[in-house]
């Protein structure tokens, strides 16, 4: 078997149409489907639900489920609020800069650009708390294959160690220069 892409990815949301209208106001998202049931399909559960799709680009589909009869939403309170995020990748440092300011006009707070060294990104979270990110590449062949190159040693130091190997450094380099 092999994998020929992610068909979705579904996250939970307090609104599923004030979820549409934002994604579609700050990341130009196209709103492309609906279903709601009163049955769960696969459990038979009674327990409605709205679940809307959206075009994340290159066939990409960002989807989420409104659960009405659910206890308020949350999050995983171990887990720190800046791990778990959506990152999606845009063309240029202009239109990553243009969505930070329309983000800022309306009072939602952006952290970034921050630089990656291979990428440059900015944060913020959408109406149902999840994080985003938005992301340029800046990377170069050199780059992609001295990363190539380390992958597995970074991997297996970490698994013995649990310390961030050196195997990358010269990614944080220049911060230091």
């Amino acid at each position: 078997m092999a994998i020929q892409k992610i068909h979705h990815v579904a996250y939970r949301c307090k609104d599923a149409k004030e979820t549409v209208e934002w994604y579609g106001k700050y990341l130009d998202m196209e709103f492309v489907l609906a279903i709601a049931e009163n049955e769960v399909p696969s459990t038979k559960a009674p327990d409605p639900y709205m679940h809307v799709f959206l075009d994340a680009g290159a066939g990409n589909i960002l989807a989420f489920f409104e659960l009405p009869n659910s206890p308020e939403m949350g999050r995983d309170e171990n887990t720190p609020s800046w791990v778990q995020h959506i990152a999606f990748q845009i063309e240029t440092m202009d239109e990553l800069l243009s969505v930070k300011s329309k983000l800022e006009a309306d009072d939602i707070q952006v952290v970034g650009p921050t630089d990656h060294t291979i990428f440059q990104s900015i944060y913020f979270f959408d109406p149902n708390g999840h994080r985003l990110e938005l992301a340029v590449n800046t990377n170069t062949p050199e780059m992609d294959r001295k990363l190539d190159d380390v992958k597995w040693d970074m991997l297996n130091e970490w698994a013995k160690t649990k310390r961030a190997p050196d195997h990358a450094k010269w990614m944080h380099e220049k911060e230091l220069s």
